[in-house]
């Protein structure tokens, strides 16, 4: 008894000296953790707040507004999450800083730097949206509700962010309404099909990518009041890739009444991929990778470092640019859906730019060797382009006529027949780019709908006045047509009235030095590309 009583006093200091390192390694601990960047922020008096349902979010203030920077609207898709519809976010405690970006999602180094800008850093976990506000900029009413702007960047479904200076949503807030930016799963991380998942989900999701835009906007649906935002009036837009997307979730049962207006800019007519076509490619990445290929499990595949997945280099590892068909999000093909009239009845704007071809010019594609291939059929399409001489110069009309006016002109028929559409042409140049184009190239549009072109550094000159007051025309219609759902503004010399584009009159607005009303607008020619396209793409899985 006493030994064991004096065993018990000779260990206490022992225990004490214990405790007191133990103490200071944790002080030690929490002075070094206190100097690690947090995603809780610490009350600030003047930042702006908003209560989400997952918890409360800190903003910035920038130039009048309110931004708030990577937000997370579903739970980083990562380890058993890879390749699952996106999953909620958990709720946090405490106030959230939300005055960075997020991550943007593995792509390919390089592609988006090319195509619009620095994406920053790249992780898995990327589902994050952004959010530009001016609900409490002076002369704003308080209470007010504000249309809502959600963009879906371009990139072929392979590379870009919501987070590039490109799309930065100050101008466009400054017009009252309220921006939100979207991430979403790219490459074979967003589109996949493989024997492992099928075994797992027989006809289980494969556009996760497609998911992940509606799981955005199903957080706008819960949130966007908390910004000052009306869920009420959603304008979904997006460019060539994101305008597909605009396309494929108003073909979707699944993104019923997730938005009331659309807004495509220049969506491509290429054929989606079937299940069967998407599972081989599948198969082939699983290869790639070093796994057995279709016997390789699905453990396998999620093991694979995301950014291995984003790497991988050949045309039969990827389904870009096309979505895939035959799973819930996309039972059927874009436009079958829209010939059925099964389509989302919103208005919509519609359109492309004057030299669409340089994205085939981009990829290694010469427009001059499509035309010879034609062989014989040259005799046809060569009248439909009187005064057209040079090969290289017919190539890249056909292309972009073939491939994305055409296309244009037929979702807008389609749309037309319940609900107003209206089609434009972006064919503007900066005066000072003129000698070095041939005409507005993919993309170009997107600078002046987003005031961004003094901002991202991405054209090949400066703008001039000129060019800033073609911008702020073209932003000022998307404007009215998100808070109105019509594109009209106050009639002016510089801006006419924009007739609706329908079967019968073909019209569209032409942005080119100015807004010019063009009807009959390439009327016989695209008359001929679709009637040719409907008989081709009779009994395909594409468009």
């Amino acid at each position: 008894m006493t030994a064991r009583r004096f065993g018990r006093v000779a260990v206490l200091p022992r225990m004490g000296r214990f405790i007191a390192r133990f103490m200071r390694l944790g002080m030690l601990l929490c002075a070094l953790l206190s100097t690690l960047p947090s995603p809780f922020a610490h009350a600030t008096e003047d930042a702006p707040r908003a209560a989400t349902a997952n918890g409360p979010l800190e903003g910035v203030r920038s130039d009048g507004l309110e931004v708030f920077r990577g937000i997370p609207f579903a739970a980083p898709p990562v380890g058993n999450l890879r390749w699952r519809a996106p999953q909620p976010v958990p709720p946090w405690r405490g106030v959230r800083s939300a005055a960075a970006f997020g991550s943007a999602c593995p792509q390919k180094a390089g592609l988006s730097l090319e195509g619009g800008g620095d994406p920053g850093p790249l992780s898995e976990d990327c589902l994050y949206l952004n959010v530009w506000t001016p609900r409490a900029a002076p002369g704003s009413t308080p209470g007010a509700k504000l249309p809502v702007m959600v963009w879906l960047h371009g990139g072929a479904l392979i590379f870009g962010a919501g987070s590039l200076k490109l799309y930065d949503g100050a101008a466009l807030a400054r017009q009252g309404v309220v921006v939100v930016t979207v991430n979403y799963r790219l490459g074979p991380l967003g589109y996949f099909v493989h024997p492992a998942l099928e075994r797992a989900s027989p006809g289980g999701p494969a556009n996760f990518g497609l998911l992940d835009q509606m799981a955005a906007l199903r957080w706008v649906q819960r949130n966007i009041d908390a910004f000052g935002g009306d869920a009420n009036q959603v304008t979904l837009f997006g460019q060539s890739a994101g305008a597909q997307s605009v396309l494929a979730l108003m073909a979707s049962p699944l993104s019923r009444c997730l938005f009331q207006r659309a807004v495509a800019q220049s969506p491509y007519g290429n054929p989606s991929h079937s299940r069967a076509q998407a599972r081989q490619t599948g198969v082939s990445v699983a290869t790639a990778l070093g796994l057995p290929g279709e016997r390789a499990t699905l453990a396998q595949l999620r093991r694979v470092p995301a950014d291995a997945i984003a790497g991988l280099k050949g045309n039969d590892l990827s389904l870009a640019p096309g979505v895939i068909i035959g799973d819930a999000a996309l039972p059927q093909p874009i436009l079958a859906t829209f010939q059925a009239q099964q389509q989302a009845k919103v208005p919509l704007v519609i359109g492309s730019n004057s030299d669409e071809a340089s994205v085939a010019v981009v990829m290694g594609l010469d427009p001059a060797a499509l035309i010879k291939k034609l062989g014989a059929a040259r005799i046809l399409v060569r009248p439909m382009y009187p005064g057209v001489l040079d090969e290289a110069e017919l190539g890249r009309q056909v292309v972009r006529d073939v491939g994305f006016t055409a296309f244009a002109r037929r979702i807008a028929v389609l749309q037309s027949k319940t609900v107003p559409t209206w089609r434009y042409y972006f064919s503007h140049v900066p005066q000072q780019a003129r000698a070095l184009k041939p005409g507005a190239a993919h993309g170009d549009e997107v600078t002046a709908v987003f005031g961004t072109g003094d901002l991202c550094a991405c054209l090949p000159t400066p703008p001039a006045e000129a060019d800033r007051e073609v911008a702020r025309q073209m932003a000022a219609r998307w404007v009215a047509f998100a808070k109105t759902g019509d594109p009209a503004v106050p009639t002016t010399a510089n801006a006419p009235r924009w007739p609706p584009d329908s079967r019968y009159r073909p019209v569209v607005l032409e942005f080119g030095d100015q807004q010019t009303v063009q009807a009959d607008f390439m009327k016989n020619r695209l008359n001929s590309f679709i009637g040719v396209l409907n008989l081709v793409g009779r009994g395909k899985a594409g468009e």
